[in-house]
């Protein structure tokens, strides 16, 4: 069994797989042959130990790649951190965007014709993996109110072919002007066609800057089975009429079945959950393997995090 991970045969680190205490000869894999270290010193579960020397200023690679440069001489069988390595940035650096056609997926992986996914094919042409119902509040003041009426919605419509029904809280739409204002109302007006929601029910208070006319507009012209609207201010109950607008909406909801359906029509979204030591081999690898695939056959994968490009 390893003791260590070695990611390519350039690379002059190898990540502990578990503690390695100092004197411990660890073992790593590489194309099938196993390479023997001596610890000069303990070595934490998920960190980098030294696999040959590394003279002072010397690039240290990873992946195949620089992940910075040696602050000292790095003997084999050293732990590699921060005391010792440090960034091969410096000064302004310019980036250029050069794609190699011959890197990423094996021939193979995009020449087996078109390939599908079981999805629900929506009315404005996107299409959702799953099929639900959700609730958008114009406004933060009403947060707790879509609350309580998407856990109600949730159990009184269960088992009628929807996947469940969400809200999405958030604190603005109140005392908003200008770009900070309509950046809200894109943002509320994108969620609102997302392929997932089979149905919308869009909420406003009525004493808001972000009224719900405005999101109309902004919506633009949809199918009214799709999208309802409600001001709670007008309703004399408006969890009574909150749920019979979501009752028209599940009816309308139940008329979508899954059906085969081209990747190109995919989208992903990638977000950062928390890295540790192992992350970076094993579940970051692993998303990016997934985006390229989807890309591959004209999917879309959204990355969340510009850093972790």
């Amino acid at each position: 069994m390893s003791d260590i991970v070695i990611l390519h045969s350039k690379d002059d680190v190898g990540i502990a797989l578990r503690p390695l205490p100092a004197g411990e000869h660890a073992i790593g894999i590489l194309n099938g042959k196993e390479h023997a270290i001596e610890l000069t010193e303990d070595v934490p579960k998920g960190h980098k130990v030294a696999l040959r020397l590394i003279e002072a200023g010397n690039h240290v690679f990873k992946f195949g790649y620089s992940i910075g440069l040696a602050k000292e001489a790095i003997l084999p069988g050293t732990w590699i951190h921060t005391h010792n390595l440090k960034t091969g940035l410096s000064g302004e650096v310019e980036y250029q965007y050069k794609p190699n056609a011959n890197q990423g997926l094996e021939p193979s992986a995009a020449s087996h014709g078109s390939s599908t996914f079981q999805g629900y094919v929506r009315p404005n042409g996107e299409v959702g993996i799953r099929n639900e119902i959700w609730i958008i509040n114009t406004v933060g003041c009403i947060n707790k109110t879509c609350e309580l009426l998407a856990r109600m919605a949730g159990q009184q419509f269960q088992g009628r072919g929807i996947d469940g029904v969400y809200h999405f809280p958030h604190p603005y739409g109140c005392s908003q002007l200008g770009d900070d204002l309509s950046h809200t109302q894109r943002l509320l007006s994108s969620l609102a066609q997302h392929g997932n929601a089979a149905g919308v029910l869009i909420i406003g208070l009525g004493c808001e800057n972000n009224q719900i006319d405005q999101m109309q507009a902004m919506i633009g012209e949809q199918d009214g089975n799709r999208i309802k609207y409600m001001r709670a201010q007008d309703m004399e109950d408006e969890l009574e009429e909150g749920l019979s607008l979501i009752s028209e909406l599940v009816e309308y909801a139940e008329t979508f079945k899954r059906t085969e359906v081209p990747l190109s029509k995919l989208k992903i979204g990638l977000k950062c959950g928390g890295s540790d030591g192992l992350s970076g081999i094993t579940a970051n690898p692993l998303a990016g393997r997934i985006a390229d695939t989807i890309t591959a056959y004209g999917g879309t994968a959204l990355l969340t995090e510009v850093p972790e490009m």
